[in-house]
């Protein structure tokens, strides 16, 4: 059985072959996946079974868990940010890095 962990880490793998292949938007998918991930992994430690799957809305709920650093609540707004029009984000952000740091943090923060 694979745990958050490892499903984390196959997630920015598969972001880093995305980026490798100039697919960012892949990139950014495969990174709110891996925040979703240790979402959903901080707040069942926390006893909150979370009622969706998807990684956007679990970022979204996220953002009003008072436990949450201002600065992860920042990350998650950036990696629920929409793309412009011509698929790019609308500030200069690198979000695989973001969601990495996120990630690590929500994962240190498991123990309520």
């Amino acid at each position: 059985m694979i745990n958050s962990q490892q499903e984390i880490k196959l997630e920015f793998q598969r972001a880093e072959t995305a980026r490798a292949k100039n697919n960012e938007g892949q990139a950014r998918v495969c990174a709110r996946r891996a925040a979703g991930i240790a979402i959903r992994d901080y707040l069942s430690t926390h006893g909150n079974q979370p009622v969706t799957l998807s990684a956007y809305d679990l970022l979204n709920l996220i953002k009003e868990d008072n436990r949450i650093s201002p600065d992860l609540k920042l990350i998650a707004d950036h990696l629920t940010l929409r793309v412009t029009e011509e698929f790019v984000l609308p500030i200069d952000v690198d979000l695989l890095a973001e969601a990495r740091i996120f990630c690590s943090a929500l994962l240190k923060q498991k123990d309520p």
